[in-house]
Protein backbone atom coordinates (compact mmCIF):
# COMPACT_ATOMS: atom_id res chain seq x y z
CA UNK A 1 0.00 0.00 0.00
CA UNK A 2 1.31 3.48 -0.85
CA UNK A 3 3.86 2.43 -3.48
CA UNK A 4 4.44 5.06 -6.11
CA UNK A 5 4.07 7.92 -3.64
CA UNK A 6 6.82 9.96 -2.02
CA UNK A 7 8.55 8.87 1.19
CA UNK A 8 8.89 11.33 4.08
CA UNK A 9 12.43 10.24 5.03
CA UNK A 10 13.80 9.50 1.57
CA UNK A 11 17.51 10.29 1.46
CA UNK A 12 18.09 9.76 5.18
CA UNK A 13 20.58 7.04 6.13
CA UNK A 14 20.32 4.99 9.32
CA UNK A 15 22.69 2.45 10.90
CA UNK A 16 21.14 -0.08 13.28
CA UNK A 17 23.52 -2.02 15.52
CA UNK A 18 22.64 -4.22 18.49
CA UNK A 19 21.96 -7.77 19.60
CA UNK A 20 18.94 -9.60 20.96
CA UNK A 21 16.81 -6.63 21.98
CA UNK A 22 13.85 -5.36 19.99
CA UNK A 23 13.73 -1.68 21.01
CA UNK A 24 16.46 -0.47 18.65
CA UNK A 25 15.27 -2.82 15.92
CA UNK A 26 11.71 -1.50 16.07
CA UNK A 27 12.89 2.13 16.09
CA UNK A 28 14.98 1.54 12.96
CA UNK A 29 12.11 -0.32 11.27
CA UNK A 30 9.77 2.62 11.84
CA UNK A 31 12.28 4.94 10.19
CA UNK A 32 12.62 2.47 7.33
CA UNK A 33 8.86 2.35 6.84
CA UNK A 34 8.94 6.15 6.51
CA UNK A 35 11.48 5.89 3.69
CA UNK A 36 14.91 6.06 5.32
CA UNK A 37 17.61 3.71 4.08
CA UNK A 38 18.29 1.47 7.07
CA UNK A 39 21.30 -0.82 7.33
CA UNK A 40 21.29 -3.50 10.04
CA UNK A 41 24.83 -4.36 11.13
CA UNK A 42 25.22 -7.93 12.39
CA UNK A 43 28.23 -9.86 13.71
CA UNK A 44 29.75 -12.41 11.39
CA UNK A 45 27.63 -15.24 12.77
CA UNK A 46 24.50 -13.12 12.79
CA UNK A 47 22.33 -11.62 15.52
CA UNK A 48 21.51 -14.35 18.09
CA UNK A 49 17.87 -13.30 17.75
CA UNK A 50 17.88 -15.13 14.42
CA UNK A 51 17.94 -18.38 16.42
CA UNK A 52 15.04 -17.53 18.73
CA UNK A 53 12.12 -19.88 18.14
CA UNK A 54 9.17 -21.09 20.28
CA UNK A 55 10.15 -23.95 22.59
CA UNK A 56 13.55 -24.10 20.83
CA UNK A 57 11.93 -26.07 18.00
CA UNK A 58 13.63 -25.74 14.60
CA UNK A 59 10.43 -26.76 12.85
CA UNK A 60 9.00 -23.39 13.87
CA UNK A 61 11.79 -21.62 11.96
CA UNK A 62 11.84 -20.82 8.25
CA UNK A 63 14.62 -21.89 5.90
CA UNK A 64 16.26 -19.62 3.35
CA UNK A 65 15.11 -20.65 -0.11
CA UNK A 66 18.66 -20.59 -1.52
CA UNK A 67 21.04 -21.37 1.32
CA UNK A 68 18.83 -23.40 3.66
CA UNK A 69 19.86 -21.13 6.57
CA UNK A 70 17.25 -21.29 9.36
CA UNK A 71 15.82 -18.14 10.89
CA UNK A 72 13.22 -17.46 13.58
CA UNK A 73 10.04 -15.59 12.79
CA UNK A 74 10.71 -12.90 15.41
CA UNK A 75 13.87 -11.78 13.66
CA UNK A 76 12.30 -11.93 10.22
CA UNK A 77 9.50 -9.68 11.42
CA UNK A 78 11.98 -7.14 12.84
CA UNK A 79 13.91 -6.81 9.57
CA UNK A 80 11.38 -4.49 7.96
CA UNK A 81 12.93 -2.46 5.11
CA UNK A 82 16.45 -3.13 6.42
CA UNK A 83 19.56 -4.10 4.52
CA UNK A 84 21.68 -6.76 6.21
CA UNK A 85 25.47 -6.46 6.33
CA UNK A 86 28.07 -8.17 8.50
CA UNK A 87 30.80 -6.39 10.44
CA UNK A 88 32.92 -7.30 13.44
CA UNK A 89 33.40 -4.01 15.29
CA UNK A 90 35.69 -5.74 17.80
CA UNK A 91 38.41 -5.86 15.15
CA UNK A 92 40.48 -2.78 14.30
CA UNK A 93 39.55 -3.03 10.63
CA UNK A 94 35.87 -3.41 11.53
CA UNK A 95 35.93 -0.28 13.66
CA UNK A 96 37.50 1.72 10.85
CA UNK A 97 34.79 0.54 8.45
CA UNK A 98 32.11 1.46 10.98
CA UNK A 99 33.53 4.97 11.30
CA UNK A 100 33.42 5.37 7.53
CA UNK A 101 29.79 4.23 7.48
CA UNK A 102 28.91 6.61 10.33
CA UNK A 103 30.47 9.51 8.46
CA UNK A 104 27.70 9.15 5.87
CA UNK A 105 24.87 8.36 8.30
CA UNK A 106 22.17 10.68 9.58
CA UNK A 107 21.26 8.35 12.45
CA UNK A 108 22.89 5.58 14.46
CA UNK A 109 20.53 3.46 16.57
CA UNK A 110 22.60 1.62 19.19
CA UNK A 111 21.17 -1.36 21.05
CA UNK A 112 24.45 -2.57 22.55
CA UNK A 113 25.24 -2.76 26.28
CA UNK A 114 25.87 0.53 28.13
CA UNK A 115 29.25 1.94 27.16
CA UNK A 116 30.10 -0.90 24.75
CA UNK A 117 30.47 1.25 21.64
CA UNK A 118 32.24 3.99 23.57
CA UNK A 119 34.86 1.56 24.90
CA UNK A 120 35.56 0.47 21.32
CA UNK A 121 36.10 4.08 20.31
CA UNK A 122 33.04 4.21 18.06
CA UNK A 123 30.43 5.69 20.41
CA UNK A 124 28.84 9.10 20.05
CA UNK A 125 31.72 10.97 21.68
CA UNK A 126 34.08 9.73 18.96
CA UNK A 127 31.67 9.73 16.01
CA UNK A 128 30.50 13.31 16.50
CA UNK A 129 34.07 14.45 15.79
CA UNK A 130 33.89 12.99 12.29
CA UNK A 131 30.17 13.65 11.72
CA UNK A 132 28.84 16.59 13.76
CA UNK A 133 25.39 16.21 12.17
CA UNK A 134 24.97 12.65 13.48
CA UNK A 135 21.90 11.86 15.60
CA UNK A 136 22.92 8.97 17.88
CA UNK A 137 20.20 7.13 19.81
CA UNK A 138 21.08 4.55 22.45
CA UNK A 139 18.19 2.22 23.36
CA UNK A 140 18.48 0.06 26.49
CA UNK A 141 16.70 -1.24 29.57
CA UNK A 142 17.54 0.97 32.55
CA UNK A 143 19.98 3.53 31.22
CA UNK A 144 23.59 4.03 30.11
CA UNK A 145 24.33 5.86 33.37
CA UNK A 146 23.28 5.41 36.97
CA UNK A 147 24.15 2.84 39.66
CA UNK A 148 22.35 -0.08 37.94
CA UNK A 149 23.66 0.49 34.40
CA UNK A 150 26.16 -2.39 34.58
CA UNK A 151 24.09 -4.81 36.62
CA UNK A 152 23.70 -7.86 34.38
CA UNK A 153 23.40 -11.58 34.91
CA UNK A 154 26.64 -13.45 35.47
CA UNK A 155 25.31 -16.13 33.11
CA UNK A 156 24.92 -13.77 30.18
CA UNK A 157 25.50 -10.17 29.27
CA UNK A 158 22.18 -9.48 27.62
CA UNK A 159 19.22 -8.62 29.76
CA UNK A 160 16.02 -8.43 27.78
CA UNK A 161 12.60 -6.82 28.00
CA UNK A 162 10.96 -8.50 31.06
CA UNK A 163 13.55 -6.91 33.35
CA UNK A 164 12.37 -3.48 32.23
CA UNK A 165 8.77 -4.39 33.09
CA UNK A 166 9.92 -5.77 36.43
CA UNK A 167 11.85 -2.59 37.19
CA UNK A 168 9.01 -0.12 36.63
CA UNK A 169 6.16 -1.92 38.48
CA UNK A 170 4.31 -2.86 35.29
CA UNK A 171 4.44 -6.59 36.04
CA UNK A 172 3.61 -6.15 39.71
CA UNK A 173 0.40 -4.29 38.84
CA UNK A 174 -0.70 -6.75 36.14
CA UNK A 175 -2.63 -9.94 36.83
CA UNK A 176 -5.75 -11.32 38.45
CA UNK A 177 -6.32 -10.82 42.18
CA UNK A 178 -6.60 -14.15 43.96
CA UNK A 179 -7.44 -12.19 47.06
CA UNK A 180 -7.62 -8.56 48.03
CA UNK A 181 -4.88 -7.94 50.55
CA UNK A 182 -3.94 -4.39 51.48
CA UNK A 183 -1.31 -2.40 49.55
CA UNK A 184 -2.20 -4.02 46.25
CA UNK A 185 -0.16 -7.18 46.81
CA UNK A 186 -2.81 -9.89 46.61
CA UNK A 187 -2.67 -12.47 43.85
CA UNK A 188 0.21 -13.12 41.48
CA UNK A 189 1.77 -10.77 38.92
CA UNK A 190 1.62 -11.59 35.22
CA UNK A 191 3.94 -10.84 32.30
CA UNK A 192 2.48 -9.17 29.25
CA UNK A 193 2.03 -11.46 26.25
CA UNK A 194 4.33 -9.41 23.99
CA UNK A 195 7.60 -7.56 24.60
CA UNK A 196 5.68 -4.39 25.23
CA UNK A 197 8.39 -2.32 26.93
CA UNK A 198 10.84 -2.79 24.07
CA UNK A 199 8.29 -1.83 21.45
CA UNK A 200 7.25 1.29 23.35
CA UNK A 201 10.93 2.23 23.70
CA UNK A 202 11.33 1.73 19.96
CA UNK A 203 8.34 3.93 19.19
CA UNK A 204 9.56 6.65 21.56
CA UNK A 205 13.06 6.41 20.10
CA UNK A 206 11.73 6.98 16.58
CA UNK A 207 9.76 10.02 17.77
CA UNK A 208 12.84 11.46 19.49
CA UNK A 209 15.02 10.80 16.44
CA UNK A 210 12.57 12.63 14.17
CA UNK A 211 12.50 15.57 16.57
CA UNK A 212 16.32 15.67 16.66
CA UNK A 213 16.51 15.54 12.86
CA UNK A 214 14.04 18.41 12.60
CA UNK A 215 16.01 20.50 15.10
CA UNK A 216 19.25 19.74 13.25
CA UNK A 217 17.95 20.54 9.78
CA UNK A 218 15.79 23.56 10.65
CA UNK A 219 17.71 25.28 13.43
CA UNK A 220 21.11 24.11 14.63
CA UNK A 221 22.84 22.10 11.93
CA UNK A 222 24.08 19.82 14.72
CA UNK A 223 23.31 16.28 15.72
CA UNK A 224 22.96 15.09 19.30
CA UNK A 225 22.97 12.08 21.62
CA UNK A 226 19.62 10.59 22.64
CA UNK A 227 18.93 7.94 25.26
CA UNK A 228 15.80 5.85 25.59
CA UNK A 229 15.15 3.05 28.08
CA UNK A 230 12.35 0.54 27.89
CA UNK A 231 11.77 0.79 31.66
CA UNK A 232 11.19 4.54 31.54
CA UNK A 233 9.29 4.48 28.24
CA UNK A 234 6.77 2.08 29.74
CA UNK A 235 6.51 4.17 32.89
CA UNK A 236 5.25 7.00 30.70
CA UNK A 237 2.05 5.07 29.92
CA UNK A 238 1.39 3.89 33.48
CA UNK A 239 1.66 7.40 34.88
CA UNK A 240 -1.77 7.14 36.54
CA UNK A 241 -0.37 4.54 38.95
CA UNK A 242 2.37 6.96 39.96
CA UNK A 243 -0.04 9.84 40.39
CA UNK A 244 -2.24 7.62 42.55
CA UNK A 245 0.68 6.66 44.77
CA UNK A 246 1.83 10.26 45.00
CA UNK A 247 -1.68 11.36 45.98
CA UNK A 248 -2.11 9.20 49.09
CA UNK A 249 0.49 6.40 48.86
CA UNK A 250 -2.06 3.98 47.39
CA UNK A 251 -0.66 1.00 45.50
CA UNK A 252 -3.04 0.10 42.71
CA UNK A 253 -4.41 -3.39 43.24
CA UNK A 254 -4.33 -6.06 40.59
CA UNK A 255 -7.79 -6.09 39.08
CA UNK A 256 -7.32 -8.38 36.09
CA UNK A 257 -9.29 -6.94 33.20
CA UNK A 258 -11.47 -4.82 35.48
CA UNK A 259 -11.07 -1.07 35.48
CA UNK A 260 -11.11 0.35 39.03
CA UNK A 261 -12.46 3.63 37.67
CA UNK A 262 -15.42 2.24 35.74
CA UNK A 263 -18.16 -0.32 36.22
CA UNK A 264 -18.87 -2.24 33.02
CA UNK A 265 -15.63 -1.63 31.24
CA UNK A 266 -14.36 -5.14 30.90
CA UNK A 267 -14.41 -8.33 28.90
CA UNK A 268 -16.58 -11.19 30.13
CA UNK A 269 -16.89 -14.78 28.89
CA UNK A 270 -19.75 -15.75 26.63
CA UNK A 271 -20.78 -18.90 24.77
CA UNK A 272 -18.00 -18.86 22.16
CA UNK A 273 -15.36 -16.56 23.60
CA UNK A 274 -15.34 -13.15 25.25
CA UNK A 275 -17.19 -9.86 24.86
CA UNK A 276 -15.88 -6.39 25.68
CA UNK A 277 -18.59 -4.05 26.98
CA UNK A 278 -18.06 -0.38 27.81
CA UNK A 279 -20.27 1.52 30.24
CA UNK A 280 -18.15 4.49 31.17
CA UNK A 281 -21.09 6.87 31.62
CA UNK A 282 -24.48 6.77 33.37
CA UNK A 283 -26.22 6.75 30.02
CA UNK A 284 -24.30 3.76 28.72
CA UNK A 285 -24.49 1.87 32.02
CA UNK A 286 -28.26 2.10 32.18
CA UNK A 287 -28.56 1.13 28.53
CA UNK A 288 -26.49 -1.97 29.25
CA UNK A 289 -28.84 -2.75 32.12
CA UNK A 290 -31.93 -2.36 29.94
CA UNK A 291 -30.39 -4.56 27.24
CA UNK A 292 -29.52 -7.36 29.66
CA UNK A 293 -32.82 -7.00 31.51
CA UNK A 294 -34.69 -7.85 28.31
CA UNK A 295 -33.33 -11.42 28.45
CA UNK A 296 -32.31 -11.62 32.11
CA UNK A 297 -34.76 -9.75 34.35
CA UNK A 298 -32.59 -10.16 37.44
CA UNK A 299 -30.26 -7.46 36.11
CA UNK A 300 -33.19 -5.04 36.16
CA UNK A 301 -33.66 -5.68 39.87
CA UNK A 302 -29.98 -4.94 40.35
CA UNK A 303 -30.46 -1.49 38.82
CA UNK A 304 -33.69 -0.65 40.64
CA UNK A 305 -32.97 -2.02 44.10
CA UNK A 306 -29.24 -1.58 44.82
CA UNK A 307 -28.46 2.00 45.92
CA UNK A 308 -24.76 1.53 45.22
CA UNK A 309 -25.49 1.12 41.50
CA UNK A 310 -27.31 4.41 41.09
CA UNK A 311 -24.22 6.59 40.72
CA UNK A 312 -20.85 6.20 38.97
CA UNK A 313 -18.58 6.53 42.01
CA UNK A 314 -20.50 4.11 44.23
CA UNK A 315 -20.82 1.37 41.65
CA UNK A 316 -17.04 1.21 41.23
CA UNK A 317 -16.69 -0.32 44.70
CA UNK A 318 -15.47 -3.92 44.65
CA UNK A 319 -18.75 -5.47 45.81
CA UNK A 320 -20.66 -3.50 43.14
CA UNK A 321 -18.24 -4.64 40.42
CA UNK A 322 -18.68 -8.27 41.52
CA UNK A 323 -22.48 -8.00 41.39
CA UNK A 324 -22.47 -6.37 37.98
CA UNK A 325 -20.03 -8.71 36.29
CA UNK A 326 -21.54 -11.83 37.86
CA UNK A 327 -24.95 -11.09 36.36
CA UNK A 328 -23.47 -9.91 33.07
CA UNK A 329 -21.61 -13.19 32.68
CA UNK A 330 -24.75 -15.19 33.53
CA UNK A 331 -26.44 -13.41 30.61
CA UNK A 332 -23.50 -13.80 28.22
CA UNK A 333 -22.98 -17.50 28.85
CA UNK A 334 -26.21 -18.31 27.02
CA UNK A 335 -25.36 -16.39 23.82
CA UNK A 336 -22.44 -16.14 21.41
CA UNK A 337 -20.43 -13.06 20.49
CA UNK A 338 -22.41 -12.15 17.38
CA UNK A 339 -25.70 -12.37 19.25
CA UNK A 340 -24.34 -10.33 22.16
CA UNK A 341 -22.97 -7.64 19.86
CA UNK A 342 -26.25 -7.35 17.94
CA UNK A 343 -28.26 -7.05 21.15
CA UNK A 344 -25.92 -4.45 22.65
CA UNK A 345 -25.67 -2.41 19.45
CA UNK A 346 -29.48 -2.19 19.37
CA UNK A 347 -29.11 -0.07 22.50
CA UNK A 348 -26.21 1.98 21.03
CA UNK A 349 -23.78 0.50 23.55
CA UNK A 350 -20.02 0.45 23.08
CA UNK A 351 -19.32 -3.27 22.71
CA UNK A 352 -17.38 -5.71 20.59
CA UNK A 353 -16.11 -9.28 20.56
CA UNK A 354 -12.57 -10.17 21.58
CA UNK A 355 -11.12 -11.64 18.40
CA UNK A 356 -8.64 -14.48 18.21
CA UNK A 357 -5.67 -14.08 15.86
CA UNK A 358 -7.21 -16.27 13.14
CA UNK A 359 -10.35 -14.15 13.23
CA UNK A 360 -8.32 -10.95 12.96
CA UNK A 361 -6.60 -12.29 9.85
CA UNK A 362 -9.90 -13.28 8.22
CA UNK A 363 -12.11 -10.42 9.46
CA UNK A 364 -13.79 -8.74 6.44
CA UNK A 365 -13.21 -5.20 7.71
CA UNK A 366 -9.51 -5.80 8.26
CA UNK A 367 -9.19 -7.48 4.86
CA UNK A 368 -10.83 -4.52 3.17
CA UNK A 369 -8.55 -1.83 4.65
CA UNK A 370 -6.30 -4.12 4.74
CA UNK A 371 -4.80 -4.64 8.19
CA UNK A 372 -3.00 -7.88 7.39
CA UNK A 373 -0.85 -8.65 4.35
CA UNK A 374 1.69 -11.17 3.14
CA UNK A 375 5.30 -10.51 2.15
CA UNK A 376 7.62 -12.68 0.08
CA UNK A 377 10.92 -12.96 1.95
CA UNK A 378 14.16 -14.88 1.53
CA UNK A 379 12.56 -17.42 3.87
CA UNK A 380 9.18 -17.76 2.15
CA UNK A 381 5.81 -16.09 2.59
CA UNK A 382 5.31 -14.28 5.90
CA UNK A 383 2.08 -12.81 7.26
CA UNK A 384 2.43 -9.35 8.81
CA UNK A 385 0.25 -6.53 10.17
CA UNK A 386 0.16 -3.44 7.96
CA UNK A 387 1.95 -0.36 9.29
CA UNK A 388 -0.64 1.92 10.92
CA UNK A 389 1.04 4.91 9.24
CA UNK A 390 0.26 3.77 5.69
CA UNK A 391 -2.83 5.98 5.34
CA UNK A 392 -1.01 9.29 5.06
CA UNK A 393 -2.18 11.07 1.94
CA UNK A 394 1.13 12.34 0.59
CA UNK A 395 3.88 10.23 2.17
CA UNK A 396 2.43 6.92 3.40
CA UNK A 397 4.72 4.55 5.24
CA UNK A 398 5.09 1.13 3.68
CA UNK A 399 6.70 -2.28 4.05
CA UNK A 400 8.91 -3.03 1.07
CA UNK A 401 10.63 -6.17 2.30
CA UNK A 402 11.51 -8.07 5.46
CA UNK A 403 13.61 -11.01 6.60
CA UNK A 404 16.88 -10.51 4.70
CA UNK A 405 19.34 -13.37 4.87
CA UNK A 406 22.53 -12.71 6.83
CA UNK A 407 24.88 -10.41 4.90
CA UNK A 408 22.70 -10.24 1.81
CA UNK A 409 23.51 -6.57 1.18
CA UNK A 410 27.14 -6.55 2.33
CA UNK A 411 28.76 -5.90 -1.05
CA UNK A 412 26.10 -3.46 -2.24
CA UNK A 413 26.03 -1.28 0.91
CA UNK A 414 29.80 -1.07 1.30
CA UNK A 415 30.12 -0.07 -2.37
CA UNK A 416 27.39 2.57 -2.30
CA UNK A 417 28.08 4.06 1.15
CA UNK A 418 31.88 4.10 1.34
CA UNK A 419 33.16 2.98 -2.07
CA UNK A 420 34.59 -0.41 -1.10
CA UNK A 421 35.19 -2.61 -4.11
CA UNK A 422 34.23 -6.32 -4.03
CA UNK A 423 37.91 -7.24 -3.84
CA UNK A 424 38.39 -4.95 -0.82
CA UNK A 425 35.34 -6.51 0.88
CA UNK A 426 36.83 -9.94 0.19
CA UNK A 427 40.14 -8.79 1.70
CA UNK A 428 38.36 -7.62 4.86
CA UNK A 429 36.48 -10.92 4.95
CA UNK A 430 39.81 -12.71 4.94
CA UNK A 431 40.85 -10.65 7.96
CA UNK A 432 37.68 -11.56 9.83
CA UNK A 433 36.32 -8.00 9.85
CA UNK A 434 33.38 -8.67 7.49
Amino acid sequence: YGFGKAEALQGFKVLDIGLWRLGHKFAASLLGEAGAEVVAIEPLKGDPLRNLTPFGREEYMLADKETGEKCGLDFISEMVNKHSITLDVETEEGREVFKKLARHADVVVDGMLPGYMDKLGIGYRQLKEINPRLVYCWVGLRGSWGPMKDRTSKFGQWEVEPFACATNAYISSTGFPQDFLPRGKGGDPTRHGVWLADYIAGEQSAVNILAALYWRDEFSGEGQFLEMTSAEALMDIIDFDFAWYGFNKSIKSRTGGWDPNLNQYEWNPCKDGYMMIGGQSDRLWYRIGMCIERDYPQFGRLIHEDPFLKEVGARNALHALIKTYTLTTRWLREINRVEAEDKLMDYEIAAGPILFIDEVCEFPHFKYRPWVNTCETDYGTVLYPTTPNCYQQRTPHRLKWMGRRLGKDTYDVYRRWIGLSPSKVDELKGKGAI
